[in-house]
């Protein structure tokens, strides 16, 4: 392909394009005859929608809404405690910097950094390496965040042999539980998903085929351009309005039907599925990722006694009293809904998990004015 032709190919942010998608969307959805819920999953499509203001060009009659596509708002509460508490028996705890301000029960590691304890913000597991070799004298605990994009970074950490003084609280979670969680609410009424691509670059499209012929739903893996965007929400149209609970793939150039291999080998080989409680939500069937028995070595809830008593607060749940974060996630509201959207919950101090991750749906809508579907206000 010659240089000028790969370079069209290459652009994703063709106005024409996404108007001729835009407009293809709308005929689907004229066809369906009804209004059409369809979820991304996703804290990285929510941004891209947001900031390229892609709600504004789509039908009426289709509602494009967030999951629980964010792996820090789903972080439970009694998780960040057991990290603040190691933080304040004295370990050198760090972690991704959207962690920092994550509340506990009653308080975040920002809180213990602020009283004194060794809290540090690293850009990558391999950076919380180094900084074990550089304090040998201190215990280094890694918070490990995210979903399999970042758990198996923490996995190729784990099968390195880190240092001694190296530990891992893992609080990874797996993306497919995330969907399941959604389709198996009696409240649900989404009828499509759009599938995170970086995830599915790990695990491949072909890992959705059982949900969507388990759920009678279609699913759409996509990218994070806006033709990627608007390319998935047509195609997941097209399967809704044929009646067909089909995985399709709009992200070729980087997801494959069966992903990453060796990634795959190296997660499953630290990492098993857990059920644990995801914020807001509940319990979720093998939705978080746990360090198997063989490293235990390197397992921080194996290797120290955590004493969460100290920094637990039930009481203090109590002051997000009205926050609706979990009814966000599962897609039954939006950060309008919520009586402290804006107001008493703001990036600055958040009351809530959504207002303080960037993937955040409330931190999305709050950071583009709090009313990210433009049809909303007349432009």
């Amino acid at each position: 392909m010659a240089g000028k032709d790969l370079f069209q190919e290459l652009k994703f942010r063709d106005p024409v394009r996404a108007r001729a998608l835009a407009e293809a969307i709308a005929r689907e959805v004229d066809a369906i005859g009804r209004t059409v819920p369809v979820m991304h999953v996703c804290g990285s499509h929510e941004q891209a929608i947001a900031r390229f203001g892609l709600r504004a060009v789509l039908p009426p009659g289709l509602e494009l809404i967030m999951g629980p596509g964010c792996p820090v708002c789903v972080t439970d509460g009694p998780e960040v405690d057991e990290a603040v508490a190691l933080a304040l028996q004295g370990a050198r705890v760090c972690t991704y910097g959207d962690m920092l301000r994550l509340p506990g029960t009653a308080r975040s590691l920002a809180d213990a950094q602020a009283d004194g304890a060794k809290v540090e913000v690293v850009y990558s597991v391999s950076q919380a390496v180094e900084l074990a070799q550089k304090h040998p004298e201190d215990e280094v605990v890694f918070l490990g965040s995210g979903f399999e994009t970042t758990a198996v970074a923490t996995a190729a950490v784990a099968l390195a042999s880190p240092p001694k003084n190296f530990s891992i609280l893992s609080v990874h979670k797996y993306v497919p539980a995330a969907m399941n969680v959604v389709a198996e609410s009696p409240q649900t009424n989404i009828e499509g998903y759009i599938a995170a691509g970086h995830a599915a670059i790990i695990t491949g499209w072909g890992i959705f085929e059982p949900f969507a012929a388990r759920t009678g739903k279609p699913v759409v893996v996509a990218g994070f351009e806006p033709l990627d965007i608007l390319a998935a929400i047509l195609q997941l149209v097209e399967l809704m309005r044929q009646g067909k609970a089909e995985v399709a793939n709009v992200y070729p150039r980087c997801v494959t039907k069966e992903g990453n291999l060796p990634a795959q080998r190296s997660l499953w080989k630290v990492f098993r599925p857990v059920t644990g409680t995801w914020r807001g939500i509940a319990e979720v069937r093998d939705g978080n990722l746990d360090l198997r028995p063989e490293y235990a070595h390197l397992d921080a809830r194996k290797r120290f006694r955590i004493d969460t008593a100290p920094v637990r607060d039930e009481d203090a749940e109590e002051a997000a009293k009205g926050c609706i974060c979990g009814s966000i996630m599962l897609g039954l509201a939006n950060p309008g809904d919520c009586a402290l959207f804006g107001k008493t919950c703001v990036p600055e101090s958040p009351v809530g998990a959504c207002m303080v991750s960037s993937e955040g749906q409330c931190r999305i809508w709050h950071t583009y004015g709090g009313v990210p579907d433009l049809r909303k206000v007349g432009t």
